[in-house]
This record gives structure tokens, sequence and C-alpha cells, in this order.
């Protein structure tokens, strides 16, 4: 708790420090956001929020483990815990880069279940229009596998009025920006995903 603390002290005082040292600084601390202790990781995340607000950019180095730390806690049972994740997620969808986000969320999509998933879906969907007017292929390339497999069904974390819902907006999302360009994509597609995905978008 106190080096947790530390670190934040040090990041107002001496933000070029930090980011000099992003790596080497952020070692022990990713780990304290996964801690086993529900304060310590708590106090962790909090302390995340302010962090990322105060270096922005200078944590890119790093995104891939805070992301990873971040969206674990998402299945927690602990509701200060899992608001405190749901914050650190805000925050990150505001100061770091969308791009590197994106490809973040969309891999560790894989790797959460039940709310989680829903969560991280909302979040790449919202990154959609503005990435792919920078890196289309991004978009396509980590997003459309989650589409279709959300359109198979097979990857429907909870029986729950809230999936069609996100699956919608996320095909929505994908459809403004790709245009007819998403229908030759899913041409490749088995017949039934295709035919939930024309349900979906009324074509």
């Amino acid at each position: 708790m106190e080096g947790v603390a530390l670190l934040l002290a040090l990041c107002k005082t001496s933000p070029k420090l930090i980011a000099t040292n992003i790596v080497q600084s952020f070692d022990y601390f990713v780990l304290r956001i996964v801690d086993s202790h529900k304060k310590v990781k708590q106090k962790a995340l909090d302390v995340l929020v302010e962090i990322i607000a105060l270096l922005k950019d200078a944590l890119n180095p790093v995104i891939v483990a805070l992301v990873e730390g971040i969206t674990k806690n998402l299945s927690s049972k602990d509701p200060r815990v899992r608001a405190a994740t749901v914050n650190a997620l805000e925050e990150s969808m505001a100061h770091l880069d969308k791009v590197s986000l994106m490809q973040e969320f969309c891999y560790q999509w894989s790797h959460v279940r039940g709310q989680a998933l829903l969560d991280v879906t909302e979040r790449i969907t919202v990154l959609v229009e503005g990435v792919y007017g920078r890196s289309p292929e991004v978009v396509q390339c980590s997003t459309l596998p989650m589409l279709w497999s959300l359109l198979e069904n097979k990857a429907l974390p909870v029986r729950s009025a809230n999936v069609r819902p996100v699956l919608t907006w996320l095909a929505s999302a994908l459809y403004e920006v790709m245009g007819t360009k998403l229908e030759k994509c899913a041409a490749s597609q088995p017949p039934h995903v295709r035919e939930n995905l024309s349900s979906i978008l009324g074509w």
C-alpha cells in the first residue's frame, strides 16, 4: 500500500522521471493491480485512475500490461474492486492511445467471460469509429473475428437481454465505418452468420 502511494506521489512530483523509467517503474505496480489482497488491488486501481490522467501518453509502453491487469478485474465480485476497475477502464479510454487500446482489448476479449466480455465489447465498439480513421486494418483484423464469433452464438457470455443490444451496437458501428466492405467480408462466413448479421442490420 505504501509503495502504491509512493508511486502516485512520484508521478505527481517527478512525472518526467517516471516516464523515462516507465517499464521499470510499473513492473511491480502492475502486479498490485491483480494482487490477491482486495484492499491492495482496490488501492492500486484507484491510484491507476489518477496516474493515467497524469502520465497519459507516457504510459504507452506499458499499455499491454495495464489493460491485461484491468480486464482481469472486470469479473470481480467485490463491488468496490469492480467499480475501481470500471473507472480505470474509462480513464484509459479517455487518455491512452486508441489504436493500442483496441488491439489489446480485442486480445483480452477472448480471455474474459460473462459480464466482463460485454464490458470489453462495449469499449471496443466505442473505439471503432476513431480507430478506423487512423488504422482501418486494425479494426478489420481485430474486431471482425469478434463479430463473427458473436454471430455464431459461440461466444455469448451470459443468457441476458444485454447481449443482443451490445452485438447490434458493434455490428452497426462496423457497418457505419466499413459500409459495403463489411458485406463483402461477411460473404466468406457460414450462412447462419450472414443471416444473423443481415437480421441485425436489416439488410
